[in-house]
């Protein structure tokens, strides 16, 4: 007897097993065939609707944990129409606490209810759960008066309801705006991320969607289930060097009336943003104001998305490529007449100077165009391009960024390159680059040679694991002796002038750059981007930071411009990257 009734239990328990798996295959059928809008229409018919269930977006950190994006919990509040007695008490209600039109909200709660065809309306969504509180106690007082509802002449408030669900915020509003892009999250069904990290990683912060079928009837017991959230990120960048390097640009663009800027902040040993700031930014919490902010010519993120002639800071690519070949060294002399005929065409200096015997750190510290084109020529064409290839110009850094922009480079064979291009492209004239395909190239003489791939995700976190991003070599164009003799000439090219660059207490390497921009075809000399590439500390680089300016009124010269700002952000990056100055970390090497 007993094990008869053990034995029926098990049939009982293999029968309602097997009962249910085929339900759930039913309704997962049902969803991913072409009767998925009937399965709306059904439920709709029999008061019930087809949710999506959407993950939580996953977070997003700066390298230390600060939050720079995340969700917090808000409410669609709507009238189950078949359950409304009192449509005017619901809109007063809902009209004085969320600020909603009266007369609109009547409108929406005034509405038949008709089977199948209107059963629900939202009547205020993204409301916050403190106006929720109000409504709850609102709604509470009522029924405590007017039980159910049953006396149409007192107020209640049934057949209102309201439903949680996620918005995207952004605590520290428009820092890093640049890097992070936005989730448009009014669009709650079709939002997905714009710009930045939010489009980059969008399918790894947005998880999984499912559909389910729930009540309408709100005083039905159910349980809804959830999806796991998305992926969270872990950003290379330093929240507060960030903060910094925005302050120090905003004012610099302002200073010096600049039609925008950009400075980028890498350590140069793993390729690892630790800051970007970018002119304009927005309220990423305000993100439908992307139009207005964002007019004709201003791209999203300068450091990725717009290409310009970089001028002199694309001469240490030309020095690199003559020392790495031996062409040149650093005393050797070049006689500087103040012209140079390359290709059919002469070439000058920034002066129309001629600056007589220069060794090539003269050259350097006076940014000679002169010498810098006869540099080019001792490399030759075959050698030069074949340099600036390595260095990865012409080709995209492939930073996780959505909306990195290149420029094809011009080489021997080419319809479009002409002797002449040896000449000027050695000081970064006829050639464009991003701020972030020049500061990768020139991380590489930061680097011992190593050029490492620029990226900003450190990490990402999901299902409890967190899994790191490593660093990966992009190239190794010169060799270490090279970048590092590079680097002594440019340290003391930049002490020779007594550049605005230098900083009290470190000795740092750089070249600055003032390169005309073309207007209908002709270099003006009255509109210049002026910029700035330097490292530091010169026995040990940890930092490698570009400065751009564009269209700076109060000097064309990025000597003038764009060095101080290198200089201001050098200052605060010592002490929030805890960078002695050097006489006290030689000497604790020392011991």
């Amino acid at each position: 007897m007993k094990l008869k009734s053990l034995t029926n239990a098990h049939w009982l328990a293999i029968a309602f097993t097997a009962f249910c798996a085929l339900v759930f295959a039913q309704m997962i059928r049902i969803q991913t065939s072409g009767h998925a809008q009937n399965l709306e229409s059904w439920a709709e018919k029999y008061g019930y609707e087809v949710r999506t269930i959407q993950s939580e977006r996953g977070y997003i950190y700066d390298r230390w944990g600060h939050l720079l994006a995340g969700n917090k919990e808000v409410y669609e509040v709507g009238v189950e129409l078949r359950y409304v007695i009192n449509p005017t008490a619901i809109a007063t209600a809902v009209a004085s606490v969320t600020g909603a039109d009266f007369t609109k909200v009547l409108g929406m709660a005034s509405t038949p209810y008709v089977e199948g065809q209107s059963v629900y309306i939202t009547l205020k969504d993204f409301v916050d759960s403190s106006q929720i509180d109000q409504l709850s106690k609102l709604k509470q007082q009522y029924e405590e008066s007017n039980r159910f509802g049953e006396n149409p002449d007192l107020p209640t408030l049934r057949g209102l309801v309201w439903t949680p669900h996620l918005q995207r915020v952004y605590p520290e509003n428009s820092l890093a705006a640049n890097v992070i892009g936005f989730f448009p999250y009014l669009d709650r069904e079709n939002a997905r991320g714009f710009f930045g990290v939010e489009e980059e990683y969008n399918d790894l912060l947005a998880g999984t969607k499912q559909k389910v079928i729930v009540s309408l009837d709100p005083y039905v017991e159910q349980n809804i289930p959830t999806a796991p959230p998305g992926a969270s990120l872990v950003l290379t960048i330093d929240r507060e060097i960030q903060s910094s390097i925005e302050e120090i640009l905003d004012n610099a663009v302002k200073v010096n009336e600049a039609a925008s800027g950009t400075i980028i902040v890498e350590d140069p040993k793993t390729g690892e943003i630790l800051g970007m700031a970018s002119t304009p930014r927005m309220n990423l919490n305000e993100y439908w104001t992307y139009a207005n902010v964002y007019t004709s010519g201003n791209t999203y993120n300068k450091a990725i998305g717009q290409v310009y002639e970089p001028g002199s800071v694309f001469k240490v690519l030309t020095m690199a490529s003559a020392l790495d070949l031996g062409k040149v060294k650093p005393e050797t002399t070049f006689n500087d007449t103040g012209s140079i005929y390359v290709g059919g065409i002469n070439i000058y200096n920034w002066d129309r100077g001629a600056w007589g015997e220069q060794t090539m750190v003269g050259c350097l510290q006076h940014s000679l165009n002169v010498c810098l084109s006869w540099v080019a020529t001792q490399v030759g064409p075959t050698d030069f391009y074949t340099y600036l290839q390595k260095f990865n110009i012409g080709h995209r850094s492939n930073i996780d960024l959505s909306g990195e922009e290149v420029y094809p480079l011009s080489i021997p064979g080419d319809p479009t390159w002409y002797e002449v291009n040896l000449g000027t492209n050695s000081f970064g004239q006829g050639v464009a680059v991003t701020p972030i395909q020049m500061i990768e190239a020139a991380s590489a003489i930061a680097n011992d040679g190593k050029m490492m791939a620029p990226h900003i995700l450190k990490s990402y976190i999901q299902n409890g694991q967190q899994y790191e991003t490593n660093p990966t070599v992009a190239g190794m164009p010169i060799s270490k002796e090279t970048a590092n003799t590079l680097t002594q000439m440019l340290a003391t090219s930049l002490e020779g002038e007594s550049s605005d660059a230098l900083v009290d207490g470190y000795r740092v390497a750089g070249k600055t750059g003032t390169a005309e921009i073309a207007v209908n075809g002709q270099y003006s000399s009255n509109a210049t981007n002026a910029s700035f590439v330097g490292w530091g500390p010169v026995d040990n680089p940890q930092f490698i930071v570009y400065v751009w300016l564009e269209k700076p009124k109060s000097s064309i010269w990025g000597s003038v411009v764009a060095a101080p700002v290198f200089s201001d952000v050098v200052k605060q990056l010592v002490v929030l990257m805890n960078i002695p100055p050097d006489a006290i970390r030689q000497s604790m090497a020392a011991h």
